[in-house]
C-alpha cells in the first residue's frame, strides 16, 4: 500500500511540475499551452538553415509566412529522377504561395548543373554538400520530402518518391 502512494504521489509532483509553467512575473504556476518543439519530424517546429544555392548565394530557409517543401534528392538516385517531373511542376505552379527547394546531397556543382542541363529542370537548388543538412533532417534515404506549414511547423514527411497531387493534397490542409 505505501509503495502504491508513493507512486501516485511521484506521479502527482511529476505532473505538476513538468506540466506546469512558473511565471516569475506573476509567482504563479500555469498549465502549459503545448507548442511545437523544434525538431524534424511531423508536429515539429522546424529548424531554421542556411544553404548555398548553385549561383553560390546564402539562402536562409525557414521561419514563418509561407510553407516549405524540402526535397532531398541525388541525380544518380531512380526514385529522385522518377518524381522529378512532377516536382518541377509544382514547384513551377506554386511560385507564389510555397518555397519549395530542391536540396542535392553531397554532389558537385557540376555533375548538379550538368544533370538540369540535361534534363530541362528548373527546381531551386540547394547544395547540402558535406550532408550536414541531411543529418540535422535525419534523412535516411533519398528522396525524403517534407512540407512545413507557413506557421514554421513540420505537416508531412515522406521518405520515397512523392507525386504532385500529394503535395497539392498536402498544401490545401495547411
Amino acid at each position: 500500500m505505501v509503495n502504491k502512494t508513493i507512486f501516485i504521489m511521484s506521479i502527482l509532483v511529476f505532473t505538476f511540475l513538468f506540466g506546469t509553467g512558473y511565471n516569475a512575473e506573476t509567482g504563479a504556476y500555469s498549465i502549459c499551452q503545448a507548442q511545437a518543439e523544434t525538431g524534424v519530424s511531423v508536429g515539429k517546429e522546424m529548424p531554421t538553415f542556411t544553404a548555398n544555392n548553385l549561383n553560390g548565394e546564402n539562402v536562409q530557409v525557414g521561419g514563418t509566412g509561407v510553407p516549405y517543401v524540402l526535397n532531398f534528392w541525388a541525380t544518380w538516385c531512380p526514385p529522385c529522377k522518377a518524381e522529378l517531373p512532377e516536382l518541377n511542376e509544382f514547384a513551377n505552379a506554386h511560385t507564389e504561395d510555397v518555397q519549395f527547394y530542391a536540396i542535392n546531397i553531397e554532389e558537385s556543382e557540376n555533375t548538379i548543373t550538368d544533370f538540369l542541363q540535361n534534363t530541362g529542370y528548373s527546381l531551386p537548388i540547394l547544395l547540402d554538400a558535406d550532408g550536414s543538412i541531411s543529418q540535422e533532417f535525419r534523412v535516411r534515404a533519398v528522396p525524403t520530402t517534407i512540407v512545413v506549414d507557413s506557421q514554421g511547423v513540420i505537416r508531412y514527411r515522406k521518405t520515397g518518391g512523392v507525386t504532385k497531387e500529394e503535395l497539392e493534397n498536402v498544401l490545401s490542409t495547411l
